[in-house]
């Protein structure tokens, strides 16, 4: 096949975006007007409302006039109807906006903050072109700062380069062309994520894909087939996003960069990840226990396997010691030299595919947007793209070499992400094993200095398992080797407590839940029962249902606690008073209360089913 210049990838997309937008020019052009006063709702705008308004306005001109009782009565009938028309706009309205954003939790919450919670301005001192520049530099200088640190650290010389053990047999030197129809499977499966660099909106480039399909199937396999990633989409659009609502909303270190990328870019990364995921999972490739993004892996899968392991000690009358390292700003500060060594020698890409991502990392930047306000291009020469589709499986394989320092000590670990957790059992009375707990901290500090990654030391939980007794012993003997300890830490958003009773986790769980469980109850007379019911979902059983394999064959009085929101949730779908039984209710809506599920014995099904995967975990690894 002859070679395709690295240049035609560019030259394609450029043509295919001025095509697109000459199109959309001249069927829709750019009309520039001035608005003046409050906007009107987006409901408030069809042309069935306007209507039914105008009627109104006209009924009540008549009545005025002539001041006849006919009149009125026309009047008050053509304003109930309007508010009627009114009422059905808007729960029409919201029930799109929740059914195109049921697996979007964030824009869900944004729709539920935005009617119970008056929505937080924008400063009018931070609508400049100079403030963006200044959070552009806030940003680029924050990545710069720590990378200084980690290159002056005392540890960075000392660590110990580390080889791959085995030799990989088999290798990965170039990306496939696809077809149409899986082209097309990536594009209606993927979120219809919007970006200011995107020629069509995201909505209606899924719409009218049929109609582009040709071109831009030309474009990915060109960019697959010449091992280039377009130039144009690796810019990112970053726009400051305040952490929380109560922070000085004046000061750049209360806001995190918020990333957005071009649609196109995302698509042609969907490709690649398919591809170069297939390759590792048949060849063995990843990490065992690395469940960071990963088909039937999740955090829950992670916690069940760490808690199970935890269980058995103490069932052996052992103590566990678990450590939850946290790292700063961890994929900002990937070194794209050693990511490539990764993908080379520890994966076994090579030629084109290896050329590809040396592509896809070079030359990125980003500029920070606030409403018509953006700053000056800045160059990003480290990190993974915050917000693409290939970081998070970038970053684990950066991170492969990590898990050989945890074997060679003797450890065990468990990671998700950039969430590691190293964790060791020892017998009462002798805590000796905590020196090599000591050791292997330090190792996989040093590496990570060599690494150009931050182990954050004040972020850094250590928490003991155990009875009370043994627990202040050991915690003790840890703090005079320098490691603080803690009796409960937050671990993948589950609380851990070091008698494993879960109670501070339920009741930060039902305090989240009947907090949004007020909200959804002050706007339930703006959705439809369907749509109060999909709210439900997503906002009271999520949090009710995460991780709650760890809860089984807890004490009754754990699991009523969640009843009870479980019950409230019912009452407001259904409009069921206090003084009701809730029974039937349940029943109705086909959930199983506490009595039912005793009758059925959840209890041994999920402690069966956690078994079944902790072994067959454990047996892959063997």
């Amino acid at each position: 096949m002859p070679s395709i210049s690295a240049d035609s990838v560019d030259l394609l997309l450029e043509s295919f975006n001025s095509k697109v937008k000459n199109v959309i020019d001249d069927t829709a052009p750019v009309k520039v007007s001035k608005t003046t006063g409050r906007q009107k709702s987006s409901w408030r705008k069809s042309t069935a409302v306007q209507s039914m308004k105008r009627q109104c306005r006209k009924a009540e001109r008549m009545w005025r006039k002539t001041k006849l009782e006919i009149h009125y009565s026309i009047y008050k009938d053509s304003l109930h109807a309007f508010n009627v028309e009114l009422a059905t706009a808007r729960q029409k309205f919201f029930s799109n906006l929740i059914n195109s954003n049921l697996n979007n939790t964030r824009t869900l919450f944004a729709t539920v903050e935005r009617l119970t919670n008056p929505p937080s301005q924008i400063p009018s001192e931070m609508l400049s072109d100079s403030k963006c520049n200044e959070f552009a530099s806030f940003f680029s200088e924050k990545i710069i700062n720590i990378r200084k640190v980690i290159s002056t650290s005392s540890s960075y010389a000392e660590v110990r380069q580390i080889r791959p053990q085995f030799q990989k047999e088999v290798t990965f030197s170039v990306f496939e062309a696809i077809d149409s129809k899986t082209l097309d499977e990536i594009v209606q499966h993927l979120k219809s994520s919007a970006c200011n660099l995107d020629t069509p909106p995201t909505s209606f480039f899924k719409s009218v894909f049929n109609c582009l399909e040709a071109d831009l199937l030309e474009v990915v396999n060109t960019s697959l087939l010449s091992g280039t990633f377009p130039n144009s989409l690796k810019t990112a659009v970053v726009k400051p996003l305040l952490k929380k609502s109560n922070l000085d909303n004046t000061i750049l270190s209360n806001y995190r960069p918020i990333s957005n990328l071009p649609f196109i870019g995302k698509i042609i990364e969907k490709v690649v990840f398919n591809q170069l995921n297939n390759y590792l999972n048949s060849n063995g490739y990843l990490d065992n226990f690395q469940s960071g993004f990963r088909p039937h892996h999740s955090t829950e899968t992670a916690l069940v396997k760490i808690i199970n392991d935890i269980r058995l000690n103490s069932d052996s009358g052992k103590i566990s010691v678990l450590v939850l390292l946290d790292l700063s700003a961890a994929f900002d500060t990937v070194d794209h030299n050693i990511l490539l060594e990764r993908l080379e020698n520890w994966v076994g890409l090579s030629g084109m595919a290896l050329s590809w991502f040396r592509s896809y990392l070079e030359g990125r930047g980003y500029y920070v947007s606030i409403g018509e306000h953006k700053s000056k291009w800045t160059s990003m020469t480290c990190g993974v793209p915050q917000g693409s589709i290939l970081a998070p499986l970038l970053f684990s394989l950066y991170m492969l070499p990590l898990s050989q320092i945890m074997r060679k000590n003797q450890i065990a670990y468990h990671s998700y992400a950039d969430d590691t957790q190293i964790y060791l059992a020892l017998s009462p009375n002798d805590y000796s094993p905590i020196d090599s707990l000591c050791q292997c901290i330090d190792e996989i500090n040093s590496w990570m200095c060599q690494n150009f990654l931050q182990l954050n030391k004040e972020k850094t939980e250590v928490i003991a398992f155990g009875s009370k007794e043994e627990v202040l012993k050991v915690n003790a003997y840890l703090d005079a080797r320098g490691q603080t300890t803690k009796n409960q830490a937050k671990n993948l958003g589950v609380i851990l407590e070091s008698d494993l009773s879960f109670s501070s986790h339920v009741k930060a769980v039902t305090k989240s839940a009947y907090y949004h469980l007020k909200n959804i109850a002050r706007i339930r007379c703006f959705v439809s029962s369907q749509d109060l019911e999909k709210l439900v979902h997503a906002f009271i059983t999520s949090r009710v249902d995460y991780c709650n394999g760890l809860l089984t064959g807890f004490s009754k009085k754990t699991i009523r606690q969640l009843q009870l929101v479980q019950n409230t949730a019912a009452r407001i779908l259904t409009r069921t008073r206090k003084s009701e039984h809730i029974t039937p209710v349940l029943r109705h809506l086909s959930v199983l209360n506490e009595h039912s599920a005793e009758a059925v014995d959840t209890g041994i099904v999920s402690r069966t089913l956690s078994t079944q995967w902790i072994f067959v975990q454990k047996s892959a690894v063997l």
